[in-house]
């Protein structure tokens, strides 16, 4: 390994872009050496920005090259599952953007690939757990001031989606934000799920059910509901709330934290998109994988955040709730049980 870290990224349209940039600008450590993406036009056009970078035009063997470090999955969900095994094949590390792959089977079958090889490689890309505010609510739950958590409540806006957007994707792409989260913030795995569907907005396009209801059951009993609404027209708003024994704090009002048991006020400008709210959020996610990546040369883990189970996990639960979305039942999550991989 170089000085710095040597990075492949792979996928460079709004998200992968935004990465190199972050890796280009803010990030210590680190640099872009090779780009891939599906159109080509683009990646040369990326590289041509940075010093040193070059465009391979096959993902497998950008992952592969010898001057790559690590590697930066930000491509479509489907083509993960090969991308990631091939990232254990060559024992490099990877920072995979949300899904770890697009169903819970394929997804354990990356965990079990990278427990075969005794090191920890492939860390996903939840970025709400290294947000301020998340962090400082979780810190709050851990600190047990409030008491037992009983219940939560998730908001998860959007002002608009891409055309494709259909049902399913508001579970799988825009939900498994709040799975990850219920799960972060309570540290338990949850059990059940059920996609209430309220009165579509005559603002979502036809077909499109929007906005969902979701009800999470957890292994202790916990429930946790979330309204996700992505035609909203208005801008991006995410809230979580947890109610506990002695008081209760939220987060997502663009002022931080308000605690409930204590005197507060708040208002203000609505984040206009999540670019603005995680923004700082996903530097900080980047800055720690990277370093990770450095240290675990020595410690066989190279991961610092959410690791495959948790891409597994959040996989599982989704594919509960698409099921669920279907039927209106409640659906158990079929998960294995971790001690067993």
């Amino acid at each position: 390994m170089s000085n710095e870290l040597r990075i492949a990224v792979l996928g460079v349209g709004m998200m992968g872009a935004d990465h190199v940039a972050r890796i280009q600008s803010r990030i210590a450590g680190a640099r872009v050496t090779v780009i891939n993406d599906y159109v080509i036009e683009r990646a040369e056009e990326l590289a041509a920005t940075i010093d040193g970078c070059r465009v391979v035009i096959d993902p497998i063997d950008a992952i592969a090259d010898p001057e790559v470090d690590a590697v930066l999955l930000a491509t479509p969900g489907p083509t993960h599952e090969k991308q990631l095994l091939a990232c254990l094949e060559h024992a490099k590390p990877v920072l995979c953007e949300k899904p770890l792959t697009t169903d819970a089977a394929t997804s354990l079958e990356v965990v079990k690939a990278e427990a075969a090889l005794g090191k920890t490689l492939i860390q996903v890309g939840f970025m709400r757990r290294f947000d301020a505010e998340y962090v400082e609510l979780k810190g709050l739950i851990d600190s047990g001031d409030l008491g037992r958590p009983l219940v939560g409540h998730c908001v998860h806006r959007n002002p608009s989606v891409p055309s494709h957007f259909d049902s399913a994707m508001v579970v799988k792409d825009s939900l498994v934000h709040e799975v990850d989260v219920t799960r972060f913030l309570l540290d338990e795995e949850i059990t059940s799920v059920q996609i209430i569907k309220p009165l579509p907005s005559s603002k979502a396009p036809e077909g499109l059910q929007d906005p969902q209801i979701a009800v999470f059951s957890t292994e202790s009993g916990r429930h946790v509901d979330t309204e996700v609404f992505v035609t909203t027209g208005v801008a991006y708003e995410v809230r979580t709330e947890v109610v506990a024994e002695l008081g209760s704090a939220i987060i997502g009002l663009d002022v931080g934290l308000v605690r409930k048991s204590k005197p507060g006020t708040w208002g203000g400008a609505i984040t206009p998109s999540f670019k603005e709210r995680f923004g700082q959020a996903y530097d900080v996610q980047i800055q720690r994988w990277v370093d990770a990546v450095v240290r675990g040369a020595e410690s066989g883990n190279y991961v610092d955040g959410p690791g495959a189970w948790d891409g597994y996990a959040a996989a599982a639960v989704c594919e509960a709730g698409v099921s669920s979305l279907e039927t209106g039942e409640r659906v158990q999550v079929a998960m294995v049980d971790r001690s067993s991989i």
